[in-house]
């Protein structure tokens, strides 16, 4: 146990750095492949790549044979982990320095420091020589009380010294002067000074944070007067479970309640096995000076030790909670994204009302506004008449292919107000999930697209653009505001933000965007490009006109010959010079492409789209360095179908008629419904009531269901029964068994 009043030997700094610089870089690579169970030359091509500046899309698309065809959830895996090893050197190197420029460096504690596996394992092995303010232990050194300390702690080691008598011991250390009144005192100086050595011993620490994990518990309890206003969180009011098991939405609502002063929470195992964890370390003896280190370790654990492990237990749980809700947030904002695209139709949107009418708009097949006005079908007086008449009056004017109904208030009533009318061509009707549509048209992305119109033509259009395409919309408004998350103002911000944007550049590059009309928050998200680039190459397509091909891209402002490589492969220009221009084929390989045609017999034009002929290529003819089957046969699918989209087609969806309100409902009734959410204890399912309803995970299947996301996905069409109906609190139970 060391001290950071001691001075040994210092350690030569340059020498330790540098060592634990290229021990730790050779040590990274070995980490990756055992947590991850990869091969190193993945792990060491992967690393570089990013390094380079490569994006995730890019590397899991163009670059497979470097990585042995990682996907983008390993290549993420290894540069979030890389990340935090390197934060972790960082650390460690800034230790070094201080143990180093303050000459407490030993060899021993070097080779500790560069040994540490964790931040929580580098910290405690730190932690005796981290400058510190003035404490009891301090005082008590001051005093010269620490030859007493060293004496109890070799006496209560020793099973020897039986006779030993502490109080005796402690007569020598009186000292007026030093404000050491008896005997008493130095003993009691000296169970600080033990006290703060047991706090920061690091194997005690280490043994007794897993025992905080393994047998810990975490309570709630309300607070004094706080049961009628806290009654959202009375499922906490008198809660207690395992460390080892808690979920993590329960430990955000704990949190929750517990920052909006409802509940008082706290984190510990039992008393018992903690002190005796503790006392084997410092107290084996069966003597008197024994009992001194036992009350002082005593005296450590409730002072010192339970006060830091609980913080580090609720950081811990807290990190682990942040994590599992990112991921369904992430994985909710996926499947939305990628929801089917009614695609380029000319649309009638409807953004619902009562009293204020429903605002209504039309827009062409590529989203551009052609009309505006406000109906009022709702406010009676005949009006409903005069609303349904300019309704079938725009349609066929228009030549109106789908109709597009916001989900929120009037939502029910609209629809089934459209749905009698004599409408030309017999359109769509379908109701479209407005989450964040408010958001968008109070935002400056919606001024500066639409300067001249109010926030409800800006909604009314953001309803329609949402029905023709998803995720060239729903790019437009911050993830958080989509209404898909769980807990996420409680999450660790910086983590949730990176989450969803990894999650919107996946989506949006595993799709591809179209250089000529994509809006320049689309094609900030496609690798390689980000705001700036996005912004030139929206003012390069103005003064120029549409691109003609990929090639064009290099004379765009600051897009250099990096940028190209990174984004090119996810642009795709349609009725270009070049075929491939409209595919996933990345420029690299056109050359090769071109090798394919003639070695068929074709033009590289006739190639494309003829699936024997691009099936029948000797692909292990064209196998190079740096070309492998994996680029090839990503190749050949793409000149089979290229620029495929991988959403699923459009499926019209309708909601149960009649059923139009929570008091509509009874228990038994099986209704459609679309899911809005899914979290960890189960998923919210709109059933056309103005509410959702809630299918617990126990209620999603017949069979047991530990992951909700295993049975079902945001967007996905179900059918609902009814288990009960609460008015009051409008709640709705919803099952999905069969029985």
């Amino acid at each position: 146990m060391n001290d950071a009043t001691q001075s040994p030997a210092p350690a030569a700094p340059a020498a330790a750095t540098a060592t634990a610089t290229e021990t730790l870089s050779r040590v990274h690579v070995d980490t990756l492949v055992t947590e991850l169970g990869l091969h190193a030359r993945q792990v060491t091509a992967t690393a570089a790549l990013l390094d380079d500046g490569a994006t995730v899309p890019f590397i899991s698309r163009y670059r497979k044979e470097a990585t042995g065809s990682l996907d983008e959830v390993a290549v993420m895996a290894i540069r979030d982990r890389l990340e935090q090893l390197r934060e972790l050197d960082k650390r460690r190197l800034a230790i070094l320095k201080s143990l180093t420029e303050r000459e407490l460096l030993t060899p021993e504690l070097q080779k500790a420091v560069a040994g540490a596996a964790t931040m929580a394992a580098l910290e405690d092995i730190y932690l005796p020589y981290r400058p510190k303010r003035r404490t009891r232990a301090t005082i008590a050194r001051e005093k010269g009380l620490e030859p007493l300390a060293t004496w109890l702690q070799e006496k209560a080691q020793d099973s020897a010294a039986v006779g030993c008598n502490p109080l005796a011991e402690a007569a020598a250390y009186v000292d007026a002067e030093k404000e050491v009144e008896d005997a008493a005192a130095a003993l009691a100086g000296a169970r600080d000074i033990i006290a703060e050595l047991v706090n920061e011993d690091a194997p005690s620490r280490a043994a007794l944070r897993q025992l905080y994990l393994d047998q810990g518990q975490i309570s709630t309890r309300v607070l004094t007067g706080m049961e009628k206003e806290g009654a959202k969180f009375r499922d906490y009011f008198d809660w207690s479970e395992p460390v080892s098991r808690v979920a993590g939405h329960r430990v955000l609502a704990m949190r929750r309640g517990e920052k909006e002063k409802v509940l008082g929470m706290r984190i510990a195992p039992p008393e018992e096995p903690a002190l005796r964890l503790l006392a084997v370390r410092f107290a084996t003896a069966a003597n008197r000076a024994a009992d001194e280190v036992r009350e002082a370790v005593t005296d450590s654990y409730r002072r010192l030790l339970s006060v830091n492990m609980e913080t580090e237990i609720r950081l811990e749980l807290k990190k682990a909670a942040d994590e599992e809700a990112i991921g369904v947030f992430a994985e909710n904002l996926r499947e939305l994204l990628l929801a089917a695209p009614l695609g380029p139709r000319r649309v009638l949107a409807l953004d619902p009302g009562f009293r204020t009418g429903c605002k209504l708009v039309v827009l062409d097949e590529q989203g551009d506004l052609q009309h505006h006005e406000a109906i009022f079908p709702h406010t009676g007086g005949g009006r409903a008449v005069e609303a349904g008449q300019r309704v079938e009056s725009l349609v066929a004017r228009h030549r109106i292919q789908a109709i597009a109904i916001g989900n929120g208030t009037a939502s029910r009533e609209t629809e089934a107000f459209v749905r009698k009318l004599d409408l030309a061509g017999s359109p769509v009707v379908v109701m479209v999930n407005e989450s964040g549509a408010s958001i968008y048209s109070a935002s400056a992305v919606a001024r500066e697209e639409f300067p001249d119109h109010d926030v409800t033509v800006r909604g009314a259009v953001s309803i329609g653009r949402r029905l023709m395409d998803p995720l060239a919309e729903l790019v437009k408004i911050d993830p958080k505001s989509i209404g898909v998350g769980q807990y996420q103002h409680d999450v660790d911000q910086k983590a949730l933000k990176r989450s969803l944007d990894d999650t919107v550049a996946s989506c949006v590059n595993s799709v591809g965007v179209d250089l000529n009309t994509a809006s320049k928050e689309l094609l900030t998200y496609v690798s390689g490009l980000g705001p700036q680039l996005a912004g030139n190459i929206v003012e390069y397509r103005a003064e120029n006109g549409a691109f003609t091909s990929r090639a064009q891209l290099k004379k765009v402002p600051r897009l250099g010959p990096k940028a190209f490589e990174q984004a090119a492969g996810f642009l795709r220009i349609n009725g270009g010079k070049n075929l491939l221009d409209a595919s996933a084929v990345h420029p690299e390989s056109y050359g090769l492409v071109k090798d394919m045609a003639r070695d068929a017999g074709l033009a590289v034009t006739e190639l494309i789209g003829d699936e024997q002929a691009a099936r029948r290529l000797p692909l292990k003819n064209y196998v190079s360095d740096t070309v492998g089957l994996p680029t090839l046969q990503d190749i050949v699918a793409e000149l089979i179908k290229p620029g495929r989209d991988p959403r699923q087609q459009f499926e019209a969806f309708s909601f149960a008629d009649g059923v139009e309100k929570m008091e509509d409902l009874s228990e038994g009734m099986r209704l459609p419904g679309i899911v809005t959410n899914v979290t960890n204890f189960g998923a919210f399912i709109d059933v056309g009531v103005h509410q959702d309803g809630l299918a617990h995970i126990s209620q999603l299947a017949d069979r047991f269901v530990r992951d909700p996301a295993e049975v079902v996905k945001v967007g996905q069409k179900v059918t609902a029964r009814v288990l009960e109906v609460d008015l009051d609190r409008k709640r709705i139970s919803l099952s999905l068994k069969e029985g």
